[in-house]
């Protein structure tokens, strides 16, 4: 080996003026100082159309798009975007058609009925594990699990069966239910339970067949409207293992029944990166067409603002 001590001469670099390259981004791009007392509009159209907050744009512009379509918008929501208080914006948006389905895990239901049923929930898991009395709250297991097993004896999935029993209940909060909602507006509202990883699984009310049937029915009709998402709208927000599984299985399920979806909208929305989203919705499922989209942020702060650029491009 030559001269590996030696810097490399640059005499003979070949270059070009700058005029001649083309570049990726430009100040047309740039974001724009928002006034004070400006309108949401203001701030919306300040944001960069640079990256994320091009793509932004672009998921809320295909989200309207869809809805004016009549194509359906689906929301998988982990139990987290529950707990730090979203519940209201996500009402809005079914009450708007801006979203047509929920899908959640078994988390979601137990933080959904705690807040119909006294205005709070989420316990200090810390300090209760240490006691043994973690997840020993009578009331939400009673309820939550005699709503499953009279439901299912009806004919329903657990997101009706749960939803259907806040709705008729006399809970002070029960306008503040997801499920209720589902149920009052007639949107299919599933859940997708992995038996044992939820508080009420501990309690002797909890009957793991019926349990078993009614989430098996709501992946039915979860994929029933999966089968329709051609031109729509798939959004994951906080669920990192067990809903990008299901909806990879109702995809590849519709499609062996030839259902054709192919051309959709996917997007997830995370405050850490994951592996099983990443694959599950970003990118193996638009392989064929579409286009998938995945941002990093805070719950509390990403979902209030594309549920306010949703009703600005649809109302504004």
């Amino acid at each position: 080996m030559k001269n590996r001590n030696t810097p490399i001469d640059l005499k003979g670099l070949k270059t070009f003026p700058l005029q001649d390259r083309k570049s990726k981004v430009n100040i047309q791009e740039f974001g724009k100082v928002c006034k004070a007392g400006g309108s949401f509009r203001n701030f919306w159209e300040s944001l960069p159309d640079i990256l994320a907050g091009k793509e932004l744009k672009e998921v809320v512009s295909r989200m309207v798009e869809a809805r004016r379509k009549d194509r359906p918008i689906i929301f998988g929501l982990g139990a987290h975007v529950i707990k730090v208080g979203l519940n209201p914006l996500i009402i809005s948006l079914m009450g708007k058609g801006l979203v047509n389905a929920v899908a959640l895990n078994g988390a979601g239901i137990i933080h959904d009925t705690e807040i119909a049923m006294k205005g709070e929930t989420s316990e200090d898991v810390a300090a209760e594990l240490e006691t043994g009395n973690f997840g020993m709250a009578e009331d939400t297991a009673q309820v939550v699990n005699q709503a499953i097993n009279d439901g299912v004896d009806t004919g329903w999935g657990i997101g009706k069966s749960v939803g259907m029993r806040i709705l008729s209940s006399d809970f002070p909060h029960r306008d503040k239910s997801i499920l209720a909602a589902g149920a009052r507006l007639d949107l299919p509202v599933t859940v997708h339970i992995a038996i044992g990883t939820d508080i009420i699984h501990m309690h002797p009310s909890f009957n793991g067949s019926q349990t078993g049937e009614g989430s098996h029915r709501d992946f039915r009709i979860f994929a029933s409207v999966v089968s329709n998402l051609e031109g729509g709208v798939y959004v994951n927000i906080g669920s990192a293992v067990v809903l990008p599984e299901v909806f990879l299985k109702a995809l590849t399920l519709v499609r062996n029944l030839n259902h054709r979806v192919e051309n959709f909208t996917t997007v997830n929305m995370d405050f850490i990166r994951h592996y099983r989203p990443l694959v599950n919705v970003v990118t193996r499922p638009v392989s064929r067409g579409g286009k998938g989209y995945n941002f990093i942020g805070h719950h509390e702060i990403m979902v209030p603002l594309l549920t306010a650029a949703l009703i600005e491009e649809l109302e504004g």
